[in-house]
């Protein structure tokens, strides 16, 4: 029988030391923010860790962080609230999916990145505008500064075009 430092590869293991990260990131930033009080949030780490996850793990992996990471804040820090972790896990879900969508397009990562950002985005605050009227949440509809959420999607995107691999991903 293999031992399980065996059992699994190098690659799985980075993906392991990646999710560890990135679910630390997750859990840490409330408690960061409250302590410091700089708003990291506003930073958008929840996106930035998934992205990136794009470089470092596998395609997979990338989808299965999409659904965990919301739902993993919400479990240990509860924020953000229910209604407003799935309105996240389905807006990074649609950023995730177009990224790889309109890369078959582009083939290149950058353009591919920054519209599938712009694009969710679009998609998140038309529904969090839905959400709000109706009543099912309390808060304003744009809470980050937008000239904040268009430089951390360029610097995702950037990173994106100098560091993905196409052929990494499975």
């Amino acid at each position: 029988m293999k031992s399980f430092t065996t059992a699994i590869s190098k690659y799985e293991y980075k993906t392991l030391i990646y999710d560890i990260f990135a679910l630390t990131v997750v859990v840490l930033t409330p408690a960061l923010s409250h302590l410091s009080a700089i708003p990291l949030y506003l930073l958008e780490p929840m996106r930035v860790v998934l992205l990136l996850s794009i470089v470092f793990t596998s395609r997979k992996n990338v989808y299965l962080l999409t659904l965990v990471l919301p739902l993993f804040s919400f479990i240990i820090s509860t924020h953000p609230a229910v209604i407003k972790s799935l309105l996240i896990t389905s807006e990074m879900f649609l950023n995730v999916f177009l990224f790889f969508t309109l890369l078959k397009y582009f083939k290149k990562s950058f353009p591919s990145a920054i519209l599938s950002i712009m694009i969710s985005k679009i998609y998140y605050y038309l529904l969090k505008f839905s959400l709000i009227s109706f009543g099912f949440i309390t808060s304003e509809l744009i809470s980050t500064p937008v000239i904040l959420q268009i430089a951390v999607g360029l610097s995702i995107s950037v990173f994106l075009f100098f560091f993905y691999k196409k052929e990494r991903l499975n």
